[in-house]
């Protein structure tokens, strides 16, 4: 175990560094600068605050001093907004994105998980071509067009739902929706798949002659091992949602990181765009990692020293 998680950390460590240097090198090949605007500033306005930022020197020193700053915990200043580093912004910034993604997951697992079950006990029944519907339509809108159709039916003609900020548990019901969307449609299919493929192996069988009760057949044997394809999933997600989803908290008007990370990026604010990016790259490699200890707990015959 402690060989598996010691060869992981080193694996992390280096796609972290390439992510950092790809990413690096790429943000500073784009045509501009972060203080490039649609009226020019003087050239020596320009050429003072190049100077103040480090960005006259060389391109491999400023990486040198970046990895440096990122070794010692700082992520640099904001480009655009003086007197603010990064690290205040994700400090700032964060708080509200990860509120609403563990709302999101925990969203997701209590309809996405019950709903494949149900589906997969009542196959061919009613409820299952419903619940197959709903599952098929809801990977097929993105969370853009559901956020959207959402504030209109239940803030601009119902009027019981509020549309921005997170002040009370009203606020998370319409951008939990929209960002859950497709992941509660996914992991409900996957449930159903996991399931159904489960209860036609020969242990099952085996368990039900023996006169094991159906309760314990689908929720001991059948569903523990459907689990598997669940935690893969759930695993990226996990960070893909702490870390703030771009368009949903666009739409609601929550100070998460998605909305510092378009700013980062319409603004050419490099260090903030870098800091984003490597912390996003950093939870999923935890959670992956996560992933693959879980692995073991939920399959016994899945053993990580093996």
């Amino acid at each position: 175990m402690a060989r598996f998680i010691a060869d992981r950390v080193v694996s992390i460590i280096l796609t972290l560094i390439a992510i950092i240097t790809v990413t690096f090198f790429m943000m500073h090949s784009v045509p501009g600068g972060p203080f490039a605007r649609d009226k020019e500033a003087p050239p020596e306005v320009i050429r003072a605050l190049e100077a103040k930022y480090h960005l006259d020197e060389p391109l491999y020193v400023q990486y040198v001093s970046y990895i440096k700053g990122l070794l010692a915990g700082d992520m640099g200043p904001s480009f655009q907004k003086p007197g603010v580093s990064v690290n205040d912004i994700i400090r700032q910034s964060m708080p509200a994105s990860l509120k609403i993604g563990i709302v999101t997951i925990v969203f997701v697992l209590l309809l996405g998980i019950p709903a494949g079950i149900l589906s997969a006990t009542r196959r061919d029944k009613p409820s299952d071509y419903a619940i197959r519907f709903i599952s098929t339509l809801g990977q097929t809108i993105p969370s853009f067009v559901l956020a959207t159709l959402l504030i209109y039916i239940f803030s601009t003609k119902l009027k019981i739902m509020p549309t921005f900020g997170l002040r009370s548990w009203k606020h998370y019901v319409l951008p939990c929706a929209a960002l859950g969307g497709y992941s509660l449609s996914f992991v409900a299919r996957l449930v159903r798949s996991s399931v159904l493929e489960a209860l036609g192996q020969d242990y099952i069988r085996t368990a039900r002659a023996k006169g094991v009760s159906e309760f314990q057949v689908l929720f001991k044997h059948a569903l523990r091992n459907s689990l598997i394809p669940v935690v893969t999933y759930v695993g990226p997600l996990v960070a893909t949602v702490v870390t703030g989803s771009f368009v949903v908290e666009k739409v609601f008007a929550i100070p998460g990181m998605g909305k510092f990370f378009v700013d980062s990026i319409t603004n050419r604010d490099y260090t903030v765009l870098m800091g984003l990016t490597i912390l996003d790259a950093a939870l999923l490699c935890g959670a992956v990692l996560i992933v693959d200890l879980l692995y073991g707990l939920i399959d016994p015959r899945i053993r990580v020293d093996r």
